[in-house]
């Protein structure tokens, strides 16, 4: 559910940032431009997430024969496909406009890059562990909340021109209370499998269980302090 969560959060993405660019540049009249555009964010999920779907349901995968051909031909496909949309491009050229429709052209891929690399690696952090999700989310949403609290209350030096509202006070406390706040959170969660252990596919019952060992990166562990430091506190 969260990985069909993170889809629609990355189309809506898509289609603001590329919505920006047409309504620039509509007037043009640039043929083929939104078209092309989801054609290549297709193209592009469908081999991001074949990927994923191969790695976390190999088994499944290999054991469906339609499925089995496609996992074996995945990156062929996925080229053939994102080369078709490069003829695409190429025959959709207006020559009055060339340099136009390749500014556009970059355009559509530098939003590919950004939008859809960071959905894929999230929903990789999904399979790895629902601490990989939840802590940087919830480090997210509580930045943004403290960072006003304190802005809000004790906010006297502006941060920067862009956004005059923000101001250092509320930087510097946002950023104190997210750490804390992150370090607690990893804690309490580190103590919980369903939170820590990898999603795994399970082949005889068809479905995900989450259970595993703890690693280490999960476990309490005792440091000594350095000498240095001994000195500097006095313990």
């Amino acid at each position: 559910v969260l990985a069909v969560q993170v889809m629609c959060v990355q189309i809506k993405c898509f289609h603001e940032i590329i919505t920006i660019g047409y309504n620039v540049y509509h007037s043009y009249d640039l043929p083929w431009f939104r078209t092309l555009s989801w054609y290549f964010l297709l193209c592009v999920n469908y081999f991001f997430y074949g990927e994923t779907v191969t790695d976390y349901f190999f088994t499944l995968v290999q054991r469906e024969e339609p499925l089995r051909i496609l996992s074996k031909y995945h990156r062929f496909i996925s080229f053939a496909l994102y080369l078709t949309g490069f003829c695409m491009f190429v025959l959709s050229l207006v020559k009055k406009h060339y340099r136009l429709q390749f500014y556009m052209f970059g355009w559509t891929h530098v939003t590919l890059l950004i939008v859809v690399t960071q959905s894929h690696l999230i929903i990789h952090n999904l399979f790895e562990g629902m601490i990989w999700f939840i802590v940087p989310i919830s480090c997210v949403i509580c930045n943004d909340i403290m960072a006003y609290m304190f802005g809000f209350f004790f906010g006297r030096t502006p941060l920067i021109k862009l956004s005059p509202k923000k101001t250092w006070e509320g930087f510097i406390g946002g950023f104190f209370s997210t750490v804390l706040f992150g370090l607690l959170l990893s804690y309490v969660m580190s103590g919980y499998r369903c939170f820590t252990c990898p999603v795994e596919f399970n082949n005889d019952t068809n479905s995900f269980t989450v259970d595993c060992e703890p690693s280490e990166l999960f476990q309490l562990q005792e440091y000594n302090i350095p000498v240095l430091l001994h000195s500097v506190l006095g313990w």
